[in-house]
């Protein structure tokens, strides 16, 4: 949901750093790089040390990197499918080093392993939500949209994961998790029933 309604502003804010990076020299590919790897570091180094408020601030600063790669493609012109097909490939190497921080921390240091399964099962329910979409896109049709993309699931766990870390109980993180891991397994039934019918329509007027 998030992708729609926040695309445009995140454009307009971001267009003049897209194009001061250009400038230097950067390629959008190399800030996809970037962004993987200070997302990595600050969930993986953080995370597990039970510092989520300073984890989650490093991992907001590169998660805008994912916004400037899109805008900088835009700004050169530039439509590729590889730049596209990396972006994807390393959001997914993004995400799960996020859950797998949060898992470490409330499995080793928290002695949580409720958060920690529902931080694994939103790994998991995520990448199916992601799965789905490549899945059908590979059979020619869409499955985009649902009640927990990307952003949003993004959104929803640094937002909650950085008020833990400033003092809010535990029990917010472990409630707002199991929530996100129902929305994704609703997204996936929704992207499945949009695929299905696509493919039946399809059938249909061939």
């Amino acid at each position: 949901m998030l992708n729609t309604i926040a695309r445009e502003a995140f454009t307009r804010l971001f267009r003049p750093l897209a194009r001061l990076l250009l400038r230097l020299g950067l390629t959008p590919d190399a800030v996809t790089f970037i962004g993987t790897l200070g997302v990595s570091a600050g969930a993986l180094i953080f995370y597990p040390l039970g510092h989520l408020f300073w984890g989650t601030v490093v991992i907001t600063v590169f998660v805008f990197c994912d916004m400037l790669d899109g805008i900088m493609a835009r700004e050169m012109g530039r439509k590729s499918l590889w730049g596209a097909f990396l972006d994807s490939t390393l959001d997914r190497i993004a995400d799960s080093a996020v859950f797998v921080g949060l898992a470490l921390w409330f499995f080793l240091g928290a002695d949580d392993p409720l958060t920690a399964l529902l931080a694994l099962g939103c790994l998991v329910t995520g990448s199916l939500v992601s799965y789905v979409r490549a899945r059908a896109e590979g059979l020619g049709v869409h499955a985009s949209g649902g009640i927990a993309e990307r952003a949003d699931r993004l959104l929803v766990t640094l937002i909650v994961t950085g008020l833990v870390g400033m003092g809010l109980p535990d029990i917010v993180l472990t409630v707002a998790l199991g929530v996100l891991m129902i929305a994704c397994c609703i997204t996936i039934l929704q992207r499945i029933s949009s695929v299905r019918r696509q493919l039946l329509e399809n059938h249909e007027t061939a």
